[in-house]
């Protein structure tokens, strides 16, 4: 006897689905920050300090970068705490250091929560750049000899 049918898939308790997994897209587009995805961080109060330059760095990069893509309006809040802290963090409050961690988990601003969120960034055009396919030797390619080939088996 052969056993049991197969079950339909759509029955089956695991499935390894992963909600989270998409590939984000760099474009030239994306590289500019086009005024579409970009925000502007909101105005300080009065009597406020301003924004600290690196703070401003920070708020630029986040929306050119491909995960501005995956925020939603949502998002924009937690985006501003962070920029938040990280501009306390800019005028001395090193103690932030550990929330600001936390905080950037949630919108995968460092690669290892872009990996635990199963975000990967598509790079096509830099994968080719990394090491030319020549099929020449490596001391042709570096101009350093490989020591492995001075070393010899003796009896």
């Amino acid at each position: 006897m052969p056993g049991p049918p197969p079950k339909d898939p759509k029955l089956r308790q695991r499935r390894n689905k992963v909600a989270t997994a998409t590939t984000l897209v760099v474009s030239n587009e994306e590289k500019a920050a086009p005024a579409s995805t970009s925000h502007d961080l909101p105005p300080r109060q009065a009597g406020e300090i301003p924004w600290h330059p690196e703070t401003l760095v920070f708020w630029k990069e986040v929306w050119a970068s491909p995960m501005a893509a995956e925020f939603i309006a949502a998002d924009i809040p937690g985006l501003v705490l962070v920029a938040r802290l990280i501009d306390r963090f800019n005028y001395g409050d090193v103690a932030l250091a550990g929330e600001i961690r936390l905080q950037r988990q949630c919108f995968g601003l460092t690669p290892l929560d872009r990996r635990r969120l199963q975000w990967e960034i598509e790079r096509a055009e830099s994968a080719g750049r990394r090491r030319p396919a020549t099929g020449q030797p490596a001391i042709q390619q570096t101009g350093v000899r490989d020591p492995r080939r001075t070393l010899r088996a003796v009896k």
